[in-house]
């Protein structure tokens, strides 16, 4: 059976959107998947599946977890190459442009609009840079997430609803699971 990664988006932010790490587990195996293990408590899932499409897993996962939780948890899969392989690319970005600041990696359901990632790569602010490639748009910073101009631009949120990761989660997933 195929391995996915899944992240989950907007969980465990405030009082309302509670969602821990058994009952990640419990909907994630009741949606079909097995060998389910998590780490953080984010919404970083591993699971094996018998579908072999990745919106299928991603489709399943979200009614499940929305059953569970009692509130739409956006999810966001990757089988474990294409994450091995968009990590790698995380790194190659983080080596190249060596940011002082922290690198973080937004990831989408759908590659986004063509227009979106032209005008996100039109953005330049001192020391910021974003590079989008495929579902990935990897945001390097020499500051910080709090004092970016480019997190807080419109252009960034018209490539789409993605979830977040650092590329140190990132990283650390991959290492486990692909």
């Amino acid at each position: 059976m195929p391995t996915y990664i899944a992240f989950l988006r907007a969980i465990n932010l405030g009082a309302k959107r509670k969602f821990p790490k058994d009952a990640i587990r419990a909907a994630t195996e009741a949606a079909g998947g097995t060998d389910v293990e998590t780490y953080i408590n984010t919404g970083n899932v591993r699971l094996t599946h018998p579908a072999r499409s990745v919106a299928k897993v991603q489709a399943v996962l979200e009614q499940a977890y929305a059953a569970e939780a009692g509130f739409e948890v956006p999810t966001v899969v990757f089988t474990a190459p294409d994450l091995a392989a968009l990590t790698a690319r995380g790194e190659e970005l983080h080596a190249r442009h060596d940011p002082a600041g922290q690198h973080y990696v937004s990831l989408y359901a759908d590659p986004p609009p063509a227009a979106a990632v032209d005008a996100v790569h039109a953005l330049a602010h001192a020391g910021e840079t974003v590079v989008v490639d495929g579902r990935a748009a990897y945001v390097l910073l020499d500051g910080d997430i709090h004092t970016s101009r480019v997190m807080a631009a419109k252009e960034l949120a018209a490539l789409g609803r993605g979830t977040a990761r650092t590329i140190k989660v990132l990283r650390t997933v991959t290492q486990k699971w692909c």
